[in-house]
């Protein structure tokens, strides 16, 4: 079954020459082609879309809002390929659903296989994106143990403790630290098991002051 798409970027040049390189293989269709997040949205809201591969900053409605509104409303996956690897920009595309995150520099050949890899349901990181999100839970969770004491956990449950202390629910959690919202409650379990504590709000409470 081939791969309905749709991509969205403001460079003219960039968008026809994406419809080139991704019409070369023979299980991608090229819908449309959109110059600004809004536009794609709205097509996606109105026909069936397998896969929108989004640039992050467009007019009117950027990437990242884009995954968001398409993320909620549709069943459209969302790659996002872009220039910018921003933590922030990475951070609110796996907030609110992207599927996948390259940059552009990526080879071709990796970009179609990202997106059939996407279409059967896996989620498809680069290893640069991958590296600055670890350095990113890394630096968090150096900056805000010094409270309590980090030998009565492992560095997977520190690692859950930030993300609840920066508030994240299980499936923001499960998608930041790539594991299922099952293994997600395993650790929530583990912690309160080792903790006394009852809430995940004691959870966040206790990370960050040492105090239950």
């Amino acid at each position: 079954m081939g791969i309905k798409l749709i991509l969205a970027d403001d460079d003219t040049l960039i968008r026809e020459s994406l419809k080139i390189i991704l019409s070369t293989d023979k299980d991608i269709e090229v819908l449309q082609t959109f110059e600004n997040g809004k536009d794609a949205v709205d097509y996606t809201l109105n026909n069936q879309v397998d896969i929108a591969l989004l640039d992050v900053r467009m007019p009117l409605l950027n990437g990242v809002q884009a995954t968001k509104e398409i993320s909620n409303r549709t069943e459209t996956k969302v790659v996002i390929l872009t220039t910018f690897d921003e933590d922030e920009y990475i951070k609110d595309g796996l907030k609110y659903g992207a599927k996948g995150y390259l940059l552009k520099n990526t080879h071709p050949e990796k970009i179609i296989k990202t997106i059939h890899m996407v279409h059967e349901g896996n989620c498809v990181f680069q290893e640069e994106v991958l590296n600055k999100i670890s350095d990113n839970i890394q630096n968090k969770t150096e900056a805000k143990t010094s409270h309590i004491d980090e030998s009565l956990f492992t560095d997977r449950e520190l690692e859950v403790m930030v993300a609840i202390a920066d508030g994240l629910n299980n499936k923001d959690i499960a998608k930041t630290l790539f594991i299922s919202e099952g293994t997600v409650k395993n650790y929530i379990t583990s912690i309160f098991q080792k903790t006394g504590l009852e809430h995940r709000t004691q959870i966040a409470i206790y990370y960050l002051t040492g105090k239950k």
